[in-house]
């Protein structure tokens, strides 16, 4: 069951800028086999976790989808992966079902450098994917896989979101890091990558990166808050970029799959230094939803 005073501080935040809700970008749902080896790899803090990691909303589906709304989260996606060969194309397939059985939720497609990657992901696009998740972290695998070619051309041409782990944390991977992504986007340079987790720890890299490509964007995903903060911290003379940026910045969670509440992971963006509140309405919600073409009704 969700807690009431969650309920009741998350909506006072969006609520008291005088939003209709937030879009959350990045939020997981998953077939329940794989979401349960996901909290599994958690709660064993696997070497790609790195320590401790309790799961805040570990709970049935239908429960889970009921705190999104309550929380009023109006918008948000269903972030699968895929971490080896023929499971990309299974995954987006569940994930059409659950979106047509989930309207609120982003038409959710993923990929991994194989053979048939490029037919799979034109039939995520014909089928109306929005957005698609890269987890190159867990994937193990290089953003310029020759593989990877026309899955970067297609989505490149739709003009569709990819939300891409690509930093280093919270362990870093062979192919982790800005540089792969600078020579991604010199190859596709209209690319419309978000930038999971702030590109944490690189935070200044991947900065620099969305400043010199006006199709990058960053999201929140647990930076600034008091658990990352313990180890990877948000460096402060780069808050500073933060307004310039305001546009292109979309809130994130993480959820189901954070050690905190959610009404943590809102409160640590309002306490950032330096912004407003025509920033906040941006992050949580607005920038989003022009990206995403999601209107208030």
């Amino acid at each position: 069951m969700t807690d009431d005073h969650e309920v009741a501080e998350v909506r006072q935040i969006w609520s008291a800028l005088g939003l209709p809700g937030v879009i959350d970008v990045h939020t997981h749902f998953m077939p329940k086999s794989v979401m349960d080896k996901v909290w599994n790899y958690f709660d064993s803090a696997g070497p790609l976790v790195g320590r401790e990691w309790p799961i805040a909303y570990r709970a049935v589906e239908s429960e889970r989808l009921q705190t999104l709304r309550e929380f009023g989260v109006r918008g948000f996606t269903a972030l699968v992966y895929a971490h080896k060969p023929q499971m990309a194309a299974w995954l987006n397939q569940w994930a059409l079902e659950f979106r047509r059985s989930t309207p609120d939720c982003l038409a959710t497609a993923t990929f991994y450098p194989e053979p048939d990657a490029g037919n799979y992901v034109d039939a995520a696009i014909r089928d109306g994917a929005q957005v698609f998740k890269a987890h190159v972290q867990v994937g193990r695998y290089d953003p310029n896989d020759r593989l990877l070619d026309p899955v970067w051309g297609a989505i490149e041409d739709a003009r569709i979101p990819v939300v891409i782990h690509c930093g280093s944390g919270p362990v870093p991977g062979e192919h982790t890091g800005p540089e792969p992504i600078r020579r991604l986007l010199r190859r596709y340079p209209q690319l419309r990558l978000i930038i999971a987790h702030m590109g944490m720890p690189e935070y200044a890299e991947f900065l620099d990166i969305c400043e010199a490509s006006v199709d990058v964007r960053l999201d929140t995903t647990m930076a600034f808050t008091p658990f990352v903060d313990e180890t990877m911290p948000f460096p402060p003379p780069q808050l500073r970029r933060l307004p310039q940026l305001g546009d292109r910045i979309l809130f994130g969670s993480d959820f189901p799959n954070i050690p905190y509440g959610y009404p943590e992971a809102m409160r640590a963006i309002t306490e950032i230094p330096g912004i407003d509140d025509r920033w906040l309405r941006a992050v949580f919600h607005d920038n989003a939803a022009a990206l995403f073409g999601l209107s208030e009704s």
